[in-house]
């Protein structure tokens, strides 16, 4: 691998960002939340959900760092 993971992770969500948020758009726009509690629920998923998921690719990171380093000694 040419780049750290850091790079490519952080390449990966600047592609996957954009798409995700017009996705979180169309959603939005397309009438099917209907209250301010649908609306609120709709972003307290998405929101956090992407951000969990973003994070967790470095939690996985430093999982396999330190299983690698179990390896190797």
């Amino acid at each position: 691998m040419n780049y750290s993971f850091k790079k490519l992770w952080n390449a990966t969500f600047i592609g996957v960002g954009p798409i995700w948020a017009v996705l979180a758009w169309m959603i939005w726009s397309s009438g099917q939340l209907q209250t301010p509690q649908h609306e609120a629920l709709f972003l307290g998923i998405v929101i956090p959900g992407f951000l969990l998921i973003y994070l967790s690719g470095f939690l996985i990171r430093n999982r396999y760092a330190k299983k690698m380093q179990r390896v190797a000694s």
